[in-house]
């Protein structure tokens, strides 16, 4: 349907409710002429009179009739729809798919499914995790939550959490049996517990820096893995160095299974950051969510 034919259809249906053009008029916001004409060329497109006029009324031909009952139930449907529409501002209401790294999903994501549920129970939650950067638009994705290091430039992008930083840690029984290192450059005589990008052939390289002095070194060691938990338990059983996000062994730093090594080398950095195509016509569950994850983050 066209525009035209739509608004020719909403005049019919204005001079039906109120028996009179000048009434119906008054609601569209149009002249009573204007009116009019619009009625004597619906009709003529149509080869249909829908009314029939007189100086001091306007009633509805059988065509006309016909037409009216046809096209209020459907003009009622169009008034629920858009009702419906906008409550959804009072409640977010519908799916929200998202990409997530794996890091992110456990430590930012998980630890609040349940306190999302609670405060938006109709949103469901469709979750992909992939550490491989993936294309949020061409997978149909709301958003997804990554480092920001690993972000497009076009994306809208909203910090989640404060910032982040790498660390190295060590079991105590290993440093203890080694001794530390005092620079990157001594991690070539350690034990270290390498990571793969899942899908890449290339180890990645330990990064690190110092006073604007970067430094990457291309460890060795006992166990390749592309998986942090891994890495995180293969450390702790004292089979070598592990190069973590702090998210990831801060916890057992603090209960004395790890021990932190290089801190001074490993700076904050700019962290986690959930990010989407577009700022316009977002989706109210899309909105529900950040408003709800910045909020316990910041807490």
């Amino acid at each position: 349907m066209r525009g035209s034919e739509f608004a020719d259809l909403k005049a019919f249906v204005a001079i039906a409710e109120r028996g009179s053009f000048s009434a119906a008029a008054r609601t569209l916001a149009i002249s009573p002429s204007a009116l009019s004409q619009r009625m004597r060329e619906f009709e003529a497109r149509l080869g249909v009179r829908l009314l029939n006029r007189t100086t001091r009324s306007v009633a509805l031909t059988e065509q006309g009739q016909a037409l009216l009952n046809n096209i209020v139930p459907l003009f009622a449907g169009f008034d629920q729809a858009m009702a419906e529409l906008t409550a959804e501002g009072a409640e977010a209401v519908g799916s929200l798919r998202l990409n997530l790294s794996r890091v992110a999903a456990m430590y930012l994501l998980a630890p609040h499914l349940g306190a999302f549920h609670q405060a938006h129970p109709a949103v469901t939650l469709d979750i992909t995790i992939e550490d491989t950067f993936s294309d949020i638009v061409a997978g149909r994705f709301d958003a997804g939550i990554r480092l920001g290091e690993t972000l497009e430039r076009d994306m809208v992008a909203i910090r989640m959490g404060g910032q982040r930083a790498s660390m190295v840690v060590a079991s105590p029984g290993l440093i203890e049996r080694l001794g530390r290192p005092e620079s990157p450059l001594d991690l070539y005589r350690f034990p270290c517990i390498r990571f793969r990008w899942p899908g890449a052939r290339a180890i990645y390289r330990w990064e690190f820096e110092k006073e604007g002095d970067a430094i990457e070194v291309d460890v060795e060691g006992p166990l390749i893995a592309n998986d942090t938990a891994v890495m995180l338990n293969a450390a702790e059983q004292g089979l070598g160095l592990a190069y973590l996000l702090d998210v990831e062994a801060s916890a057992r730093v603090e209960a004395g299974r790890l021990l932190r090594l290089l801190p001074d080398w490993t700076p904050p950095f700019g962290g986690f950051y959930l990010y989407h195509p577009s700022a316009r016509q977002m989706p109210k569950q899309l909105r529900a969510f950040i408003d709800f994850l910045s909020g316990r983050l910041a807490g």
